[in-house]
């Protein structure tokens, strides 16, 4: 009997691996149909042949075939029929279903991103093999546009859609000081491309923002991004360090970046010693769970991914690091809060399946 359930046990774990390395196959051809934009393309064409689809993208025709047939195997596109199964005249279609996922860079729906990311982060792997060895650090830059660009792009529908209308009006007396006289003054640390920081700037059209990041592809994305919004008037872009943050602010925002940061402590006090009176600091984790338990649900598994992979690897980059990782628990929070001084910490009754919200008081 043990051994029946031990053989049982095997091929479960076999036929986990072979699926997931199905889901790695979808990602890599989402990739390609992301960068390469064939999915723009077939979304702008009733239906397109290989040889179409090569023309209209610049691309080489037999590759275009080949990923077309990888796109319809997997259900991604449409494949119409033909006369005599001729590869070569066959049209495929991309549903309309499916275009918000691939294609609208503001539907919640909009999760193609995640493609660029995963790309990014695998291709690190020769080097994290080293990291791991000798316990270095591998720091975000190394991680390239790819993964830059695409957690702009996962975030920028939830910021743009959730930030200004749900998450931050949810918090009433922050909402009404935002709207308020005299224009109340904004700091999103850690801001990346600037989604967040744009957003804020966009549902409070009173408020002066300015986001900072310690990298500087993302602060000229970012600055790039308000210039064409028109609202550099309102939106400052710097590339530095959140503990050298200067106030007063009446609301700071780290978005998806405590647990990023080699030594939060002393950030989180800056912050603390940089708000107005009655000004708070809101932070936007992972929701984790409160406990480590094995196995673990699908955010739980999710969440490990980008720290085995990511965020510990550059968490550990700059030293001395308290190497926290992505699956930052409450209760480490709530430690890194206290030693910076906060009063109180304040978990905000805001729905979302991958984040948690804090609000940290003095």
């Amino acid at each position: 009997m043990a051994d029946d359930q031990t053989s049982q046990a095997g091929e479960a774990l076999a036929e986990r691996l072979f699926n997931a390395s199905l889901g790695a196959f979808l990602l890599a051809g989402t990739y390609l149909g992301d960068r390469l934009s064939y999915y723009r393309a077939l979304s702008a064409a009733t239906s397109l042949t290989a040889a179409e689809l090569a023309a209209a993208t610049g691309t080489d025709e037999r590759y275009a075939r080949e990923w077309l047939e990888q796109q319809a195997v997997n259900g991604v596109l449409t494949a119409e029929p033909t006369s005599g199964g001729d590869g070569m005249t066959r049209r495929y279609r991309l549903p309309e279903e499916h275009r918000p996922v691939l294609l609208e860079r503001d539907s919640l729906d909009h999760v193609a991103p995640l493609a660029r990311m995963v790309v990014a982060a695998v291709a690190q792997l020769p080097a994290l093999v080293n990291a791991y060895r000798t316990g270095a650090g591998h720091g975000w830059q190394e991680y390239g546009p790819d993964m830059r660009e695409g957690q702009g792009d996962f975030n920028r529908p939830a910021f743009g859609n959730l930030l200004g209308s749900s998450w931050l009006p949810s918090v009433p007396d922050v909402h009404e000081r935002l709207h308020a006289d005299p224009p109340a003054r904004v700091a999103d640390v850690a801001c990346g491309e600037g989604w967040s920081t744009l957003a804020i700037a966009r549902a409070y059209p009173k408020v002066s923002v300015v986001g900072i990041d310690l990298d500087a592809p993302s602060i000229d994305a970012a600055g790039q991004r308000a210039e064409a919004a028109g609202l550099t008037d309102r939106v400052m872009f710097e590339t530095g360090d959140g503990a050298a943050l200067h106030g007063p602010f009446d609301l700071v925002t780290i978005f998806e970046a405590v647990h990023d940061m080699s030594q939060p402590v002393p950030v989180l006090h800056a912050i603390r010693e940089s708000l107005a009176p009655g000004g708070s600091l809101l932070v936007v984790d992972e929701r984790v769970a409160d406990r480590f338990a094995a196995p673990g649900d699908g955010v739980e598994r999710f969440m490990y991914g980008w720290s085995t992979l990511v965020c510990l690897p550059d968490g550990r980059s700059r030293e001395p690091s308290v190497a926290t990782g992505t699956v930052m628990r409450s209760e480490t929070l709530r430690a890194y809060a206290a030693e910076a001084g906060f009063g109180s910490v304040e978990i905000l009754p805001i729905e979302n399946d991958f984040f948690r919200f804090y609000r940290l008081r003095p």
